[in-house]
């Protein structure tokens, strides 16, 4: 069953029952990305790890290896 088919079960049993119709897919995607990244930062700091730049930094590792053997 694919998401849009089970919004519609979804809406179709709420307006059965006499409930609110649930959300449409996709409507707080966006709060949700924002509350994982905060959740990830927070389980970094408490971790005791760099909380920003991580990714950069790996990223430029990969990246650019022979930059990190000259400066050794």
């Amino acid at each position: 069953m694919s998401i849009t088919q089970q919004y519609l079960l979804d809406t179709y049993r709420a307006q059965r029952l006499g409930e609110a119709p649930p959300p449409p897919p996709g409507t707080h995607d966006r709060r949700t990305a924002r509350e994982l990244r905060g959740y990830r930062q927070f389980r970094a700091v408490v971790a005791e790890r760099p909380a920003h730049g991580r990714l950069r930094r790996v990223l430029g590792r990969l990246l650019h290896p022979q930059a990190r053997r000259a400066a050794c």
